[in-house]
């Protein structure tokens, strides 16, 4: 009985990271707003490295690994800033809902796709089949059927790229996970991150605290502290708790923290395109992540 209550209280708090991995992305979009996309970059990242500081503290993380793993860990921080900048680049370009919801349905079945080219991961038929739901599901996001490459504009580039490089963080990740504790992960992908976009953020004075509004600084604290550091802590606690195959589907929770809080801030109206294309990447990461006993050689 108490391992369902425990199991019942992990849902609950992946439910509640992946609104507030949703919420992050209208925040950020304000938190552009008011700066640019080099220093809003700079301060997610510098925040949630100082926010994260206590959590590897009190969980008494372990600071070691060896030479890949730290080699894992850097090139997972240097594609993290990438991100981070086309996060806050493609924010200043379009919708908040939009992007977090192709950044979150496209980037699992990218993984897929890298993973079984790149990582030799072999799948079952029903995940061939998976794969096909979410790469038709990619195209209805795109709205390829409706305007051709018309999502050849900025607003979609930065968002796709987003999706892309993230995909490369997640297939590192994995490769990481086995030779570091994750929280100690986390702590040095955050601190590279930080520094590699404080590099770029330095031409636009981004210590000049007097620069920048109140709006700013309590959406770019937010976005660090409760999307950063707090849910992404969440995300791997909860995760080792209820399976690793199960956070793909919970990534698709996100969308809706990102709709609905874009929907509350800027009045933005979200495509049927984009929920049916959503909807057609939810049911692929669903098949995909069924357990099958058989494989494809």
């Amino acid at each position: 009985m108490s391992s369902t209550k425990n199991q019942t209280r992990y849902f609950i708090l992946m439910i509640i990271a992946m609104l507030f991995w949703g919420i992050a992305w209208t925040a950020g979009k304000v938190a552009a707003e008011h700066s640019n996309a080099q220093v809003a970059a700079f301060w997610r990242y510098g925040v949630s490295f100082i926010a994260i500081i206590p959590l590897v503290w009190y969980f008494k993380t372990p600071f070691k690994s060896d030479v890949k793993g730290y080699g894992y860990m850097f090139l997972a921080g240097v594609l993290t800033s990438l991100f981070n900048y086309l996060f806050f680049a493609g924010l200043s370009h379009g919708d908040a809902g939009y992007g977090g919801t192709i950044v979150t349905s496209l980037s699992p079945i990218i993984t897929y796709a890298l993973s079984i080219l790149f990582l030799g991961t072999k799948i079952s038929s029903r995940q061939v089949m998976a794969l096909f739901i979410g790469v038709l599901g990619a195209v209805i996001l795109l709205r390829i059927p409706f305007d051709g490459f018309g999502f050849l504009d900025a607003q979609s580039l930065y968002f796709l790229g987003c999706a892309f490089v993230w995909a490369i963080v997640t297939v590192i990740s994995q490769k990481a996970a086995k030779r570091a504790d994750l929280m100690f992960y986390t702590f040095v992908v955050f601190g590279v991150t930080a520094f590699i976009n404080m590099l770029f953020a330095l031409p636009y004075a981004p210590f000049d605290f007097g620069a920048y509004d109140a709006v700013f600084w309590a959406t770019i604290i937010f976005v660090g502290v409760i999307p950063g550091t707090f849910s992404t802590a969440l995300y791997f606690v909860s995760a080792g708790k209820v399976g690793a195959h199960r956070t793909g589907v919970f990534m698709f929770i996100v969308p809706i923290g990102a709709i609905a809080s874009s929907w509350v801030v800027y009045d933005e109206v979200v495509a049927l395109s984009t929920l049916a294309g959503c909807l057609l990447a939810f049911v692929a990461v669903v098949l995909f992540n069924s357990k099958r006993k058989k494989f494809l050689t």
